[in-house]
């Protein structure tokens, strides 16, 4: 394939809670061979690009993962109020406040959200992201409460599509290097809740002919109460398992596609 007339690469980060530490063991491995033009994220996906685009480093963003300041995140609420959300909202929000103060982008960027009454997925770009779309975008539902912005209520993007690679051809991406932690919801209930709601909202974007490189582990990083509860132990196994895997399909792209050149430069 000859060399593509403005080609724009995007690193796309997916959904994932907890297994988001998955995405900066990658990152590790990626960022020694390439710099995306742009990024797209969704969820723990669009706090980890939030972090990239803003400049910061590989190892640390690990350290904000392993971090036991992290586990404010999704911090359990005492005593329990189901309708509120299982999680503090206000532990919640403080930690993404900060985290969006912490950096500024200078990569475009795209993060995804869910409009939660019209079950339609919602693209904000670069300058017009706050902390309260970064908060929406992290905001599973039942867990956190959702996010209410000009007039309109959102949660968590990954509720429609836990890996939006439509997103990045919207911004005119031509090759996307997909980061996904979560390639399988670890409960059946969630899966089922998830293919219900899937079926019933109105068609989505496609991708396109976006030539699309993922990289995933090959199972699930673990149950659904590690993919909320924050520990130390599990965070360090997914970030070596992100790099893991970043290794191996790095190493099979660099085996012999002529491309290769152009994505991970």
């Amino acid at each position: 394939m000859g060399t593509v007339v403005n080609a724009k690469t995007a690193l796309v980060l997916s959904a994932g809670g907890i297994f988001g530490a998955y995405q900066a063991g990658v990152w590790k491995e990626l960022s020694a061979y390439m710099q995306p033009d742009l990024i797209v994220g969704t969820s723990a996906g669009a706090l980890n690009g939030w972090a990239i685009a803003g400049g910061c480093p590989p190892e640390e963003l690990i350290r904000y993962w392993t971090d036991e300041s992290a586990a404010n995140f999704l911090r359990r609420r005492t005593p329990m109020v189901p309708w509120r959300g299982y999680f503090d909202p206000d532990s919640f929000s403080k930690q993404v406040r900060e985290w969006f103060q912490k950096f500024r982008p200078r990569l475009p960027i795209g993060i995804v959200l869910t409009d939660a009454l019209r079950l339609r997925p919602v693209l904000v770009r670069s300058e017009e992201i706050t902390w309260e779309h970064l908060a929406a975008a992290c905001a599973i539902p039942i867990v956190v409460p959702p996010v209410r912005i000009g007039g309109r209520w959102y949660v968590d993007g990954g509720l429609l599509d836990v890996m939006p690679v439509w997103a990045a051809a919207e911004m005119g991406a031509s090759t996307a290097i997909a980061v996904n932690a979560l390639p399988v919801l670890p409960s059946r209930v969630l899966r089922a809740g998830a293919k219900a709601i899937r079926w019933i909202r109105p068609k989505g974007p496609g991708g396109g002919t976006m030539e699309v490189i993922r990289i995933a582990p090959a199972q699930s990083l673990g149950t659904l109460e590690e993919s909320v509860r924050w520990s130390r132990e599990n965070v360090l196994r997914y970030v070596e398992q992100g790099a893991a895997d970043a290794r191996r399909v790095m190493a099979a792209q660099l085996s012999g596609r002529d491309w290769h050149s152009r994505v991970l430069q």
